[in-house]
This record gives structure tokens, C-alpha cells and sequence, in this order.
């Protein structure tokens, strides 16, 4: 794997860390960044499934939430913080 492949699976997989702070589903997760940080679903959907292999106790108790309504972020928050992650992720000088 060349250094800009390793580089853009660790920006999608601290990506998908912090969506997971924000207690999104993968599917969320997939959407989220598709649209907001154009990353492919199926590297996103390849990157959290290897994740879940490193850390299986860790996604046998995530348990994103289910309450529909008061804790889901709007549209708006949404974008906001998939940009001010992605401005946030380090840029690796060596590409």
C-alpha cells in the first residue's frame, strides 16, 4: 500500500471514529461521509468493518442511539462537523 492509500484510511478511519463519538450507525456513518467528505460508502462500509475486527469488544457494546428525535443532529450539525472534521484531520506533509 503506498503512503497516500495508508494516509486516506487513517483520515476515514478517524472519520469514522468521530462519527462514532456522535453515536452514529455505520449506514449513518457511510451516508454522513458520502455526501459531506465524498468518501466512498464501500471504503467507509471496508474501513469500519475492519475496525470492528481490531476492537470486537468495543462494537459488541456500541450501541449507537436508537432514540429517533432528541439526540439526532440536524442537517446543518451535520455538515458543520463532518468539515470541521475534516479541516481538523492532519494533513501529511510527505504526499
Amino acid at each position: 500500500m503506498s503512503n497516500s492509500s495508508a494516509s486516506y484510511i487513517h483520515m476515514v478511519q478517524h472519520l469514522i471514529e468521530k462519527c462514532l463519538i456522535f453515536h452514529m450507525t455505520k449506514e449513518e456513518c457511510m451516508e454522513a461521509l458520502s455526501k459531506h467528505a465524498n468518501i466512498q460508502p464501500v471504503i467507509t462500509s471496508t474501513v469500519w468493518s475492519e475496525l470492528e475486527k481490531v476492537n470486537k469488544e468495543f462494537f459488541q457494546s456500541y450501541k449507537p442511539s436508537q432514540v429517533k428525535g432528541g439526540d439526532l443532529m440536524t442537517e446543518a450539525e451535520t455538515i458543520e462537523l463532518i468539515q470541521k472534521m475534516i479541516s481538523d484531520t492532519p494533513k501529511d506533509s510527505d504526499d
